[in-house]
């Protein structure tokens, strides 16, 4: 079977690339910080971290462009791939990847408010927003 779950915080944006053809497909990549729990490095001061390169196809890509940001903890399934390719330099690179089926949010929106885009219109401190000059009120459901 193979199978792994992973929880970090996104090192960057994802960066999301279409494919050609006949039905356009996004493809997002991006890399997940993982804390390795009860190691330190060798000053014993700050932990250690795994980078785990992750790939997000069709859906899951764009929902990934769209709502994923930069330091954000997110929680991700899927599969692990290996490849291997050799390099100009004639050099065998080995490639590790995590092919996501599942992802999102691990921290609640609060919690990861400063790093989402910031939202264009402005709220209220009660929860509601302004309404934007120009725009009347009359057609409002709630203004009989």
């Amino acid at each position: 079977m193979n199978r792994v779950i992973l929880m970090g915080r996104l090192t960057r944006d994802p960066e999301v690339r279409y494919s050609q053809g006949e039905k356009s497909m996004a493809v997002a990549r991006y890399t997940l910080a993982i804390d390795r729990r009860g190691r330190r490095n060798q000053d014993g001061n700050e932990q250690t971290a795994d980078f785990i390169n992750c790939v997000a196809f069709d859906r899951a890509g764009e929902f990934a462009e769209k709502y994923f940001r930069q330091g954000m903890r997110i929680l991700v399934s899927g599969r692990i791939q290996t490849g291997n390719y050799t390099n100009k330099e004639g050099v065998k690179v080995y490639t590790f990847d995590v092919i996501v089926d599942d992802q999102e949010f691990a921290d609640s929106k609060s919690n990861s408010a400063d790093n989402s885009r910031p939202d264009p219109s402005s709220a209220v401190g009660d929860g509601f927003m302004n309404i934007p000059d120009g725009v009347e009120d009359e057609g409002l459901p709630f203004n009989s």
